[in-house]
Protein backbone atom coordinates (compact mmCIF):
# COMPACT_ATOMS: atom_id res chain seq x y z
CA UNK A 1 0.00 0.00 0.00
CA UNK A 2 1.39 3.52 -0.98
CA UNK A 3 0.24 6.84 0.69
CA UNK A 4 -3.01 7.67 -0.53
CA UNK A 5 -3.24 10.90 -2.44
CA UNK A 6 -4.64 13.64 -0.23
CA UNK A 7 -6.06 17.04 -1.49
CA UNK A 8 -6.71 19.89 0.90
CA UNK A 9 -9.15 23.12 0.03
CA UNK A 10 -8.35 25.64 1.67
CA UNK A 11 -10.84 28.41 1.06
CA UNK A 12 -9.14 31.15 3.49
CA UNK A 13 -11.35 34.10 4.45
CA UNK A 14 -14.06 33.71 1.38
CA UNK A 15 -17.25 32.28 0.98
CA UNK A 16 -20.96 33.22 1.92
CA UNK A 17 -23.70 30.87 2.96
CA UNK A 18 -25.33 30.33 -0.38
CA UNK A 19 -21.55 30.13 -1.88
CA UNK A 20 -20.74 27.54 0.16
CA UNK A 21 -23.13 25.59 -0.26
CA UNK A 22 -22.73 25.88 -3.94
CA UNK A 23 -19.07 24.91 -3.47
CA UNK A 24 -20.17 22.05 -1.29
CA UNK A 25 -22.65 20.87 -3.26
CA UNK A 26 -20.47 20.81 -6.68
CA UNK A 27 -17.95 18.62 -4.70
CA UNK A 28 -20.38 16.40 -3.28
CA UNK A 29 -22.12 15.57 -6.85
CA UNK A 30 -19.13 15.25 -8.66
CA UNK A 31 -16.94 12.45 -9.73
CA UNK A 32 -14.17 11.77 -7.47
CA UNK A 33 -11.52 9.93 -7.15
CA UNK A 34 -12.37 7.58 -4.63
CA UNK A 35 -8.15 6.71 -3.91
CA UNK A 36 -8.34 10.61 -2.91
CA UNK A 37 -8.71 11.78 0.53
CA UNK A 38 -10.41 14.70 0.15
CA UNK A 39 -10.31 17.77 2.97
CA UNK A 40 -11.89 20.90 2.65
CA UNK A 41 -11.39 24.31 5.03
CA UNK A 42 -13.71 26.88 5.03
CA UNK A 43 -13.73 30.15 7.27
CA UNK A 44 -14.62 28.97 10.89
CA UNK A 45 -18.16 30.53 10.65
CA UNK A 46 -18.74 28.24 7.94
CA UNK A 47 -17.50 25.46 9.66
CA UNK A 48 -21.26 23.39 10.74
CA UNK A 49 -22.29 24.35 7.48
CA UNK A 50 -19.88 22.93 5.45
CA UNK A 51 -19.68 19.51 7.41
CA UNK A 52 -23.21 19.41 7.62
CA UNK A 53 -23.66 19.67 3.50
CA UNK A 54 -20.34 17.78 2.30
CA UNK A 55 -20.67 13.98 1.63
CA UNK A 56 -19.73 12.36 4.91
CA UNK A 57 -16.94 10.36 2.54
CA UNK A 58 -14.72 13.56 2.79
CA UNK A 59 -13.47 15.64 5.74
CA UNK A 60 -13.72 19.62 6.88
CA UNK A 61 -10.60 21.29 8.52
CA UNK A 62 -10.58 24.43 10.27
CA UNK A 63 -8.10 26.67 8.98
CA UNK A 64 -6.53 27.46 12.46
CA UNK A 65 -7.03 26.67 16.33
CA UNK A 66 -5.18 27.48 19.76
CA UNK A 67 -2.79 25.33 21.68
CA UNK A 68 -5.57 25.55 24.45
CA UNK A 69 -8.24 23.40 25.69
CA UNK A 70 -10.84 25.65 26.55
CA UNK A 71 -10.28 29.66 28.93
CA UNK A 72 -10.51 32.95 28.40
CA UNK A 73 -8.89 33.39 24.61
CA UNK A 74 -11.49 35.65 23.40
CA UNK A 75 -11.97 34.73 19.08
CA UNK A 76 -10.07 31.31 19.51
CA UNK A 77 -11.20 27.40 19.07
CA UNK A 78 -9.91 24.73 20.27
CA UNK A 79 -9.30 21.45 18.64
CA UNK A 80 -11.28 19.90 21.44
CA UNK A 81 -14.10 22.21 20.01
CA UNK A 82 -13.58 20.96 16.53
CA UNK A 83 -13.59 17.20 17.58
CA UNK A 84 -16.72 17.71 19.71
CA UNK A 85 -18.02 19.72 16.19
CA UNK A 86 -17.33 16.71 13.96
CA UNK A 87 -14.36 18.49 12.41
CA UNK A 88 -11.58 16.01 12.29
CA UNK A 89 -8.98 18.16 10.77
CA UNK A 90 -6.85 21.44 10.89
CA UNK A 91 -4.48 23.52 9.10
CA UNK A 92 -1.69 24.80 11.09
CA UNK A 93 1.29 27.30 10.12
CA UNK A 94 -0.19 28.94 6.64
CA UNK A 95 2.21 31.16 6.06
CA UNK A 96 -0.35 33.59 6.11
CA UNK A 97 -0.69 33.11 9.27
CA UNK A 98 3.28 33.15 9.58
CA UNK A 99 3.88 36.70 8.36
CA UNK A 100 0.36 38.40 8.40
CA UNK A 101 -0.04 37.26 12.35
CA UNK A 102 3.52 36.67 13.32
CA UNK A 103 2.90 33.46 14.33
CA UNK A 104 6.44 31.91 15.40
CA UNK A 105 7.73 28.02 14.61
CA UNK A 106 7.21 27.34 18.60
CA UNK A 107 3.70 28.56 18.53
CA UNK A 108 2.54 26.45 15.51
CA UNK A 109 4.03 23.28 17.21
CA UNK A 110 2.42 23.87 20.00
CA UNK A 111 -0.79 24.18 18.26
CA UNK A 112 0.32 20.64 16.40
CA UNK A 113 0.66 18.97 19.81
CA UNK A 114 -2.76 20.11 20.87
CA UNK A 115 -4.51 19.52 18.07
CA UNK A 116 -2.31 15.88 17.96
CA UNK A 117 -3.93 15.28 21.88
CA UNK A 118 -7.10 16.20 21.03
CA UNK A 119 -6.98 13.91 18.09
CA UNK A 120 -7.38 16.62 15.13
CA UNK A 121 -5.40 15.82 12.16
CA UNK A 122 -3.18 18.20 11.62
CA UNK A 123 -1.85 20.17 7.61
CA UNK A 124 1.24 21.28 8.73
CA UNK A 125 1.87 23.82 6.79
CA UNK A 126 6.28 25.41 5.68
CA UNK A 127 7.79 27.10 2.98
CA UNK A 128 10.20 29.55 2.49
CA UNK A 129 10.16 33.59 0.93
CA UNK A 130 11.55 34.46 -2.07
CA UNK A 131 14.33 35.97 -0.45
CA UNK A 132 15.19 32.66 1.22
CA UNK A 133 14.79 30.68 -1.82
CA UNK A 134 17.31 33.12 -3.69
CA UNK A 135 20.10 33.32 -0.91
CA UNK A 136 19.68 29.17 -1.07
CA UNK A 137 18.01 28.62 2.47
CA UNK A 138 14.56 26.52 1.39
CA UNK A 139 15.45 23.51 2.78
CA UNK A 140 17.33 25.23 6.29
CA UNK A 141 14.01 27.29 6.37
CA UNK A 142 11.57 24.28 5.69
CA UNK A 143 13.31 21.95 8.45
CA UNK A 144 13.41 24.54 10.71
CA UNK A 145 9.66 24.77 11.13
CA UNK A 146 9.36 21.06 11.06
CA UNK A 147 11.99 20.63 14.02
CA UNK A 148 10.28 22.65 15.71
CA UNK A 149 7.33 20.59 15.35
CA UNK A 150 9.16 17.86 15.95
CA UNK A 151 10.73 19.04 19.46
CA UNK A 152 7.07 18.79 20.68
CA UNK A 153 5.50 15.88 19.32
CA UNK A 154 6.35 12.06 19.70
CA UNK A 155 7.18 9.34 16.56
CA UNK A 156 3.70 7.99 16.55
CA UNK A 157 2.24 11.84 16.07
CA UNK A 158 3.19 11.94 12.71
CA UNK A 159 0.61 9.54 11.33
CA UNK A 160 -1.89 12.21 12.31
CA UNK A 161 0.27 15.08 10.55
CA UNK A 162 0.33 15.98 6.40
CA UNK A 163 3.45 18.03 5.87
CA UNK A 164 2.19 20.74 2.87
CA UNK A 165 4.84 21.98 1.33
CA UNK A 166 3.67 26.29 0.48
CA UNK A 167 6.56 28.33 -1.16
CA UNK A 168 5.63 31.66 0.23
CA UNK A 169 6.34 33.50 -3.20
CA UNK A 170 4.24 30.86 -4.92
CA UNK A 171 1.09 31.46 -3.09
CA UNK A 172 -1.60 33.36 -4.71
CA UNK A 173 1.06 34.84 -7.31
CA UNK A 174 0.17 32.56 -10.18
CA UNK A 175 3.96 31.52 -9.75
CA UNK A 176 4.59 28.23 -9.21
CA UNK A 177 7.60 26.15 -8.52
CA UNK A 178 8.63 23.89 -11.09
CA UNK A 179 8.06 20.02 -10.97
CA UNK A 180 11.99 19.36 -10.32
CA UNK A 181 11.83 22.23 -7.23
CA UNK A 182 8.97 20.98 -5.93
CA UNK A 183 10.19 17.73 -6.10
CA UNK A 184 13.62 18.70 -4.97
CA UNK A 185 12.41 20.32 -1.12
CA UNK A 186 9.63 17.24 -1.00
CA UNK A 187 12.69 14.77 -1.13
CA UNK A 188 14.12 16.73 1.30
CA UNK A 189 11.07 16.82 3.69
CA UNK A 190 11.31 12.79 3.20
CA UNK A 191 14.96 12.78 4.01
CA UNK A 192 14.53 15.05 7.43
CA UNK A 193 11.53 12.75 8.43
CA UNK A 194 14.24 9.86 7.83
CA UNK A 195 16.96 11.53 10.10
CA UNK A 196 14.81 13.19 12.39
CA UNK A 197 11.95 10.95 12.99
CA UNK A 198 11.49 7.79 11.67
CA UNK A 199 12.05 5.67 8.60
CA UNK A 200 8.79 4.65 8.94
CA UNK A 201 7.54 8.49 9.33
CA UNK A 202 9.70 9.21 5.88
CA UNK A 203 7.73 6.75 4.13
CA UNK A 204 4.52 7.01 5.10
CA UNK A 205 4.07 10.70 5.75
CA UNK A 206 2.49 12.77 2.94
CA UNK A 207 4.06 15.41 1.63
CA UNK A 208 1.67 17.62 -0.60
CA UNK A 209 2.38 20.98 -2.18
CA UNK A 210 1.13 24.17 -2.30
CA UNK A 211 1.10 27.35 -4.33
CA UNK A 212 -0.97 28.48 -7.54
CA UNK A 213 -2.07 25.13 -7.99
CA UNK A 214 -4.69 24.64 -10.78
CA UNK A 215 -6.08 22.27 -13.20
CA UNK A 216 -3.68 23.04 -15.97
CA UNK A 217 -0.53 21.81 -13.44
CA UNK A 218 -1.83 19.43 -10.91
CA UNK A 219 -1.06 16.46 -13.36
CA UNK A 220 2.47 16.84 -13.92
CA UNK A 221 3.25 18.04 -10.38
CA UNK A 222 1.12 14.32 -8.85
CA UNK A 223 3.58 12.73 -11.13
CA UNK A 224 6.72 12.99 -9.22
CA UNK A 225 7.29 10.57 -6.80
CA UNK A 226 7.70 12.19 -3.34
CA UNK A 227 4.29 14.83 -4.04
CA UNK A 228 1.50 13.08 -2.71
CA UNK A 229 -1.15 15.34 -3.04
CA UNK A 230 -2.15 19.19 -3.36
CA UNK A 231 -3.43 22.08 -0.68
CA UNK A 232 -5.27 24.39 -3.24
CA UNK A 233 -6.03 27.87 -2.29
CA UNK A 234 -7.72 30.24 -4.24
CA UNK A 235 -8.80 27.08 -7.16
CA UNK A 236 -10.37 25.25 -4.39
CA UNK A 237 -13.32 28.05 -4.84
CA UNK A 238 -13.87 26.87 -8.39
CA UNK A 239 -15.51 23.88 -10.37
CA UNK A 240 -11.51 23.06 -11.44
CA UNK A 241 -10.87 21.94 -8.00
CA UNK A 242 -13.06 18.56 -8.91
CA UNK A 243 -10.27 18.26 -11.22
CA UNK A 244 -7.48 18.55 -9.25
CA UNK A 245 -8.80 15.83 -6.98
CA UNK A 246 -8.99 13.76 -9.57
CA UNK A 247 -4.94 14.97 -10.25
CA UNK A 248 -3.57 11.38 -9.82
CA UNK A 249 -6.15 9.24 -11.96
CA UNK A 250 -4.18 7.15 -14.18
Amino acid sequence: MGRKFFVGGNFKMNGTVSGIKDIVHNISTAKTDPNTEVVVAPPALYLLLTREHLDPKFEVAAQNIFDKPSGAFTGEISASQLKDSGINWTLLGHSERRTVLREDDDFIASKTKSAIEQGVGVILCCGESLEEREKGTTVDVVTRQLDAVNKMVDKEAWKNIVIAYEPIWAIGTGKVATTEQAQEVHAAIRDWLSKSVSSEAAENTRIIYGGSVSDKNCRELAKEKDIDGFLVGGASLKPAFVDIINANQQ
